[in-house]
């Protein structure tokens, strides 16, 4: 079956008779770039609009699929065979789920991210939404126009001319039961109305009539005094947050300068125009603590997070639509909330890897923030201590306004920070040996003693990081993964971070059959332990993914740290971020060298904007605060640029690095992964598609860097090589994409991932 180009490419059907319109042009959630054409039954013509979602036949035995209508046209294109057009089976949503801006903003996100359009648009609505979630199907009864210009000539018994009144009367459509209740009648006149062609019925979802509890107010809280750089930051975006226009502000402002200040107060401008704004911040961040802020600030606020069950996330979603939210704050899918007048957008933490989605489409909600604001013209804030090197590279281009924060509130001074070298370190006697150096134990103890509180951070998670064989070297790896087992010693098992899956702990090397393993590395569980060892009288409190697992614990122990109750908070990135307690004079880093030496390019980037959040934890109170750093590697200049709270300096240092190898953000890279169960077919799959690139790639001036296998090989069975596809901008790529890629066939149980803008390379 042929496609045909027009508004992206069509895919007829096959339909006995010459059809007349109207046609819609539909897209399945499948890697197929296609617009399929069908014919819009009558009964249907009123229903379906362009951002909808219809089920239509598919193939030779008209199986239903459901897909998403992108246009509407009167006239069939002429290349579209009339005899092969198939009419769409129902509509699903009534009104559409997606308005005219958002099928535009999916239709360049793929293009730009190099997937089908079906993909982006599903990516779009969320899985509770699609599924109707928290509704119920409903019958309404409607009255066509013509009967309603004619109810005085009709014929009809008192019951029905009253029940005939009613519904005209009514603003909104009415069920058979409010029908009854408001003629008082039975439901004989309705039946009668429906049989003569009077009245018409139509199946809708609607909210089930139990409503969901609503979060506490909080209550309101005045805005605090700006300082004059805040007042300056504002006073540059007013004309943008007060009249509209699209702009992007990148706000680079130390830790503790106040950044979430000037959002709240940029977001009162908007919202007093009657306009709304949209909040993205990392999973990680979205504490209670960041939460109430904005709760305290406005009384229309809809929070959007993963632990949302599917019909709280519908109930929100439909909320957010007709218009009863002022402000949307979530993760990274919230950039897609359905706004009906949006103001603003604000990216919080922007540097955050999380932002970035990991399946097809494989998209980046800062750059998809700056495209909507673009298309709906409005301004977009995007706030860091520590920004990206392409976010500022934008803003030394001119493309981004970069406003600065240079000072702490209240002229508060940047914590001091040493690093402790890890080489020179030896055990104490009597001390059970792990993370704590005996500088950061006797720094611990002096912060503790003077009613301080120590945050500690430590990114890897379980009791030991890996198990090893001193016979013969051998490392126990996940069977499925070429990933080290961790030990979770609390729970006597073996994990692979990777896949999650879990085995007994080995008891003799799986390779030599030597009896005795060596058990080694220090993740948070091993560091509790430690803690606990060393400050017995001291309340100590982990978060990691493996502690905050029941529904608001991650509430409860930052509620007991705010209130003094805990006096040791120990974990992962999850305590490294958007926390401000001003107690906290001390923060450790157990580890500053957990990512600074993985095969990838943005490593140091990661460590420096690592050790500086967490850094920031500290001294944002009245009580001067303190960083030790412990690590192999005291003179990187990652770890010696965070010490001094350098980022300008790093910035300098990086680029130059960037510049010399063509890395972004002095060039684009696509990223290109084939996975599958057979590493030999895979090996040789992904050899033929760097050959199909290579002469294409060579004339668009795109540098072809692989095939080789990944850094990590095989995930879950399945066994992975990729290979780079590097240019100075993005159009050379994207143009060797769409050449090549609809070329390729991939071979059965082989899948090729395509991953513009990749942030890992691992």
């Amino acid at each position: 079956m042929s496609a045909v180009n027009r508004k992206g490419s069509r895919q007829a059907g096959l339909f006995a008779d010459e059809p007349d319109g109207p046609f819609a042009g539909v897209v399945l959630n499948r890697p197929v770039d296609a617009v399929w054409t069908y014919r819009i039954p009558s009964r249907l013509v009123e229903r379906l609009h362009p951002g909808g979602r219809v089920t239509v036949p598919l193939g030779k035995g008209n199986t239903p699929a459901v897909a998403y209508c992108v246009w509407i046209d009167e006239e069939l294109d002429p290349g579209v065979d009339p005899g092969r057009v198939k009419d769409v089976l129902d509509v699903l949503d009534d009104p559409p789920l997606i308005d005219p801006t958002m099928l535009e903003l999916t239709r360049w996100m793929a293009g730009y991210y190099a997937c089908a359009w079906g993909q982006a648009l599903d990516a779009v609505v969320p899985a509770g939404v699609k599924k109707g979630a928290g509704t119920q199907i409903r019958v309404y009864l409607t009255v066509p126009d013509e009967v309603r210009l004619a109810r005085e000539t009709l014929t009809l018994s008192p019951k029905q001319a009253e029940v005939l009144a009613v519904l005209c009367r009514s603003e909104v459509p009415l069920t058979i039961d409010d029908a009854c209740r408001l003629a008082r009648c039975a439901t004989g006149p309705i039946a009668a109305l429906r049989r003569q062609g009077y009245v018409h019925t139509v199946r809708r979802r609607a909210a089930k009539p139990d409503k969901a509890i609503e979060p506490e107010a909080e209550p309101p809280r005045a805005p605090l005094i700006l300082t004059d750089e805040q007042r300056v930051v504002l006073k540059t975006m007013e004309p943008r947050l007060t009249e509209g226009g699209f702009a992007t502000f990148l706000l680079h402002g130390v830790t503790g300068s106040g950044k979430t200040e000037v959002y709240l107060s940029a977001i009162e401008q908007v919202v007093a125009r009657g306009r709304e704004a949209i909040v993205l911040v990392p999973e990680i961040s979205l504490t209670p603590q960041t939460i109430r802020r904005f709760r305290r600030r406005f009384p229309k606020v809809a929070v959007l997070h993963s632990h949302l069950s599917d019909a709280e996330r519908h109930r929100h979603w439909r909320s957010i639509a007709s218009g009863d939210i002022q402000v949307v704050v979530g993760a990274r899918s919230a950039v897609f909330a359905p706004t009906r007048k949006l103001g603003l957008i604000v990216i919080d933490e922007e540097h955050e890897s999380t932002f970035k989605q990991e399946t097809a489409p494989r998209y980046h909600a800062r750059d998809v923030a700056v495209k909507r604001a673009q298309m709906e013209g409005v301004p977009v804030i995007l706030g860091s201590a520590t920004p990206a090197l392409e976010t500022w590279r934008n803003a030394e281009l001119g493309r981004y306004t970069r406003l600065d924060l240079t000072r702490r509130v209240e002229s508060r001074p940047m914590p001091e920070v040493a690093l402790l070298d890890l080489r020179h370190e030896k055990p104490v006697p009597g001390t059970l040996v792990g993370g704590l150096s005996e500088p950061l134990r006797k720094a611990m103890q002096d912060a503790l003693d003077v009613g301080g509180q120590v945050i500690l951070f430590l990114n890897r998670r379980g009791f030991h990081t890996f198990i090893l064989c001193p016979k013969c070297g051998h490392v126990v790896k996940c069977d499925a993964c070429d990933v080290a087992l961790t030990h979770h010693k609390g729970r006597r098992r073996a994990l692979c971070h990777a896949c999650d899956a879990e085995r007994d702990p080995p008891t003799c090397c799986p390779a030599c059959q030597a009896p005795s393993l060596h058990y080694g590395g220090i993740g948070t569980e091993r560091l509790e332990r430690e803690v606990k060892a060393a400050f017995p009288d001291r309340v100590v409190r982990r978060m990691d993914s493996d502690t905050m697992r029941s529904p608001g614990s991650h509430e409860q122990v930052l509620r007991a740290f705010k209130d003094g109750q805990v006096d040791i908070l120990l974990g992962t990135q999850m305590i490294a971020k958007g926390l401000d307690f001003p107690n906290v004079t001390l923060v450790g880093v157990v580890n500053a060298d957990t990512s600074l030496h993985l095969p990838d390019f943005r490593a140091s980037e990661r460590t420096f904007q690592l050790v500086a959040q967490v850094a920031g934890r500290t001294g944002r109170g009245d009580r001067p605060g303190r960083v030790l750093v412990q690590t192999f590697c005291p003179d990187h200049p990652a770890i010696v640029r965070a010490a001094h709270h350098d980022y300008l300096g790093f910035v300098g240092d990086e680029l130059a690095r960037r510049q010399e190898y063509g890395l972004p953000p002095f060039g684009r890279l696509v990223r290109l992964i084939a996975r599958g169960p057979d590493e030999s077919v895979v090996r040789v799959f992904l050899d033929a598609v760097a050959e199909a690139l290579r002469s294409p790639a060579s004339a668009a001036g795109v540098d072809l860097l692989g095939p080789s296998p990944a850094p990590v090989i095989k995930i879950r069975n399945l066994h992975r090589y990729h290979l780079r596809l590097r240019a100075a901008t993005a159009g050379p790529l994207q143009t060797l994409l769409r050449a090549v890629m609809p070329t390729i066939t991939t071979p059965h149980g082989v899948e090729l991932v395509v991953d513009v803008d990749p942030i890992s390379l691992l």
